[in-house]
């Protein structure tokens, strides 16, 4: 599911992609209005499916993340950290099954 909300001080949307167990996979940088944050979930829904979109990272501290990026190569969300390279390749593949038939839920602020 994609939850769509907006921040506590209202100046910018955000969505989270959550697994079946409220797990965050996916988090998105900010958006303007409801309008942008919806048109990345559907950036999401679109790019999830082409591996080349994910780009897979290792942070400083040595655990794992990834960003999944839209066509024009911009991030639209990344991921949170895993302690090893499957937990994030594992997170990849929630995406890529989950994202495009994920439903929208607005949170209300």
């Amino acid at each position: 599911m994609f939850e769509l909300f907006q921040s506590e001080n209202n100046d910018k949307y955000y969505f989270h992609l959550k697994a079946k167990n409220s797990q965050i996979i996916l988090a998105s940088q900010g958006y303007a209005d409801k309008a942008g944050a919806k048109n990345g979930i559907e950036s999401v829904k679109t790019n999830c499916a082409d591996d080349s979109k994910f780009e897979r990272k290792t942070a400083a501290n040595g655990k794992f993340h990834f960003n999944l990026k839209a066509a024009n190569g911009q991030i639209v969300g990344t991921s949170q950290m895993y302690a090893s390279e499957s937990g994030m390749e594992n997170g990849i593949e929630s995406v890529k099954t989950n994202a495009p038939t994920a439903e929208v839920k607005e949170k209300e602020a």
